[in-house]
């Protein structure tokens, strides 16, 4: 049998797998005579409910370490501990389970002291259907164990069983986390430095991705010198190493930031820069992955497939951008008919699955569910949250919020544990310590010189300690671990993943602890930014505003002004066919909700004909007065419908 195999190399792959099937075949035959189909049955049984209460225990030590983690934030916050975030101390309980399980399990041995072995050209399958005796078995690769610990096959399956498969983190834990900071987006203040925040996502991100990627190149090189290198390397390689890292979570800053008050410029620069910086990361570690330059040696410069990746990219991100703000249109227009207003229960169940279904959408159709759940969630909040009932309204908030919070206690859990539990770190110091530099030139490389640049069209600079504050918040999380930990099949994944967790790890617990400190060595206050937003604006934003208020708000919701008084007079019948009788009632239109993302109180001027009433209710009037100084004609309480203008 074995030369037959070898005249066919295309099935080499399938020994191992066959090798044990017959093994295990031929003891069972031996014990019962071939009549063991009964024993067979009852065997798979006890498997199948060993297999359940092992997942059932995995699945309580999350729960358990959730609990804690609610308890100790209780107790840190009564205590107004501020040195430690709980993110930090998720995940100093997920280290101590972590260790319990990888040295408290005690090791069982293998039944066979020396398991069949064979050389592969190509790895093995992923799926084996075998015919034995007639019956059809069918295996499944769990993966690779280190040879360390061969024999050691309980202990190595509790680890797997505590090993979640990484599209848990994309499709499940990811979408909450990723919605909740579109949909709980401060619009104001992000709108107002919208500029500056597009920049440091989208060119600092690339600056930072090619500083790191080189620099870490370099490092592996010197590894190849010092023959600390035991495997393939790619330049390539070291440039997906520097998208994913470049991914920044600034949660534990954020949160201080929110209960210290903060500035409220740097923490929209801030929050801005680290949704949309993880928005990017994830399409352009894509576009890494998709560079296939032609020829034998796929690993060189290659002009075409470069221009290739920079489309892939731009098609990419462009498609799930229009992705998600399209489904957010739709869930508006169907919230607009108010055809479950009065059950919000179902109003809010179908909010829910609208908007998880953008991110599994825009992954089917081969774009990127992050980039379109979260132009979603800033969707819905701009005009579907417009269009709930007032229940809803309070239940998809904290839905959200109550989501957003389990699943990321529950990555920062998972990463503290995954340091024990994954079986094949591949640590080197060298690496680690050449990462660790990377990242600090690459997110001073961001910061200093964009900063320099932006502050030169900028009316209100970004000052010297805002930028320091920036470049120390550059903390590493979820989604540098999350893409780390998507693809581990490799020497060279193998080594980015365990130097992403030890930088996670050292960045949540050293500059998330560091904060309040640093706040108050920079003297950064509360009030030191609130008078620069009231006279700052992206000037695209004004020009979107206007379109967005005269026309897209009065199609998509109740508010703004009715379409009769902004569309031209020949679209008359469309324009009341289009116009929400709600829009003629609603007597908040003096003041749109929006009109402070862009303006000051004194900048939105709302127009009764030729009458002006500004937004502190001051008017004036334009047209002709009588001897006694009243506009002659109609007052503003005859004018049910109101023109918005901006000076």
């Amino acid at each position: 049998a074995a030369a037959r195999w070898k005249c066919a190399p295309q099935c080499r792959s399938v020994l191992p797998a066959l090798a044990v099937v017959l093994i295990q075949a031929a003891w069972v035959s031996a014990e019962d005579g071939g009549g063991g189909g009964g024993m067979e049955e009852l065997a798979t049984e006890k498997e199948a409910e060993e297999s359940h209460r092992q997942d059932s225990v995995s699945l309580l030590t999350f729960i358990l370490l959730l609990t804690l983690t609610i308890l100790t934030i209780w107790l840190f916050k009564h205590r107004r501990v501020r040195f430690l975030h709980e993110t930090g101390l998720a995940m100093i309980y997920g280290l101590l389970v972590g260790v319990i399980l990888r040295y408290g399990i005690p090791s069982t041995s293998y039944h066979n002291k020396t398991p069949p072995s064979c050389s592969l050209k190509e790895g093995p399958v992923s799926t084996l259907l075998l015919n034995v005796s007639g019956k059809f078995f069918e295996y499944t690769l769990k993966g690779e164990i280190n040879s360390r610990e061969i024999h050691n096959v309980e202990q190595n399956d509790m680890l797997r069983k505590v090993t979640f498969d990484p599209e848990v983190f994309f499709n499940i834990l990811l979408p909450p986390i990723i919605f909740h900071a579109g949909y709980s987006l401060k619009k104001r203040h992000f709108f107002r430095n919208l500029g500056s925040i597009l920049t440091y996502a989208f060119l600092g991100t690339a600056i930072s991705c090619f500083v790191i990627g080189n620099l870490m190149y370099g490092v592996v090189k010197l590894m190849q010198v010092v023959g600390q290198l035991t495997d393939k390397f790619y330049y390539t390689d070291c440039l997906f190493f520097g998208a994913i890292i470049s991914a920044t979570d600034p949660v534990t800053v954020l949160a201080i930031f929110n209960e210290l008050h903060a500035d409220v410029d740097l923490y929209a620069l801030l929050f801005g820069e680290s949704v949309m910086n993880d928005a990017v990361a994830i399409v352009l570690s894509s576009s890494i992955v998709a560079y296939q330059p032609a020829g034998v040696n796929t690993h060189t410069f290659d002009a075409s497939a470069f221009f290739k990746s920079v489309g892939i990219f731009l098609g990419i991100f462009s498609g799930s951008f229009a992705m998600g703000a399209v489904t957010g249109v739709v869930t508006a227009l169907i919230s607009f008919q108010y055809i479950l207003h009065c059950f919000p229960l179902l109003e809010t169940a179908l909010f829910f699955l609208m908007s998880w279904s953008t991110f599994l959408l825009a992954e089917a159709c081969g774009f990127t569910g992050v980039v379109a759940v979260l132009f979603c969630g800033i969707t819905q909040a701009h005009y579907t949250y417009n269009n709930l009932s007032e229940e809803s309204t309070k239940r998809t908030k904290q839905l959200f919020e109550v989501l957003h919070f389990l699943a990321e206690n529950f990555i920062f859990s998972y990463m503290g544990l995954a340091l024990f539990t994954f079986q094949n770190h591949v640590f080197s110091p060298i690496f680690i310590v050449g990462a660790f530099i990377a990242i600090f030139i690459g997110r001073a490389s961001n910061i200093y010189p964009l900063s320099f640049l932006l502050n030169l069209g900028r009316r209100h600079k970004i000052g010297g300690n805002f930028q320091h504050m920036m470049m120390f918040a550059g903390l590493r999380g979820a989604m540098a671990f999350a893409l780390a930990i998507r693809d581990t099949a490799t020497y060279a994944r193998q080594m980015m993943f365990t130097t992403t967790l030890l930088i996670v790890f050292f960045t949540v617990w050293v500059f998330g602890g560091g904060t309040t400190p640093m706040l108050s060595w920079l003297h950064i206050s509360q009030q030191e930014g609130q008078s620069k937003t009231k006279q700052e604006s992206a000037w695209l934003f004004r020009l979107w505003y206007t379109f967005d208020h005269n026309y897209l708000k009065p199609i998509l919701t109740h508010s703004g002004p009715p379409l009769t008084t902004t569309l031209p007079v020949c679209c008359g019948p469309l324009a009341h066919c289009l116009t929400s009788p709600q829009a003629y009632e609603n007597s908040e239109q003096l003041r749109d909700a929006d009109s402070d993302l862009i303006l000051t109180d004194g900048d939105l001027t709302l127009t009764y004909g030729d009458t002006a009433i500004t937004a502190n209710g001051a008017s004036s009037s334009s047209g002709p007065k009588g001897l006694n100084g009243k506009r002659n004609g109609s007052t503003s309480e005859e004018h049910p419908c109101l023109i918005a203008t901006v000076r």
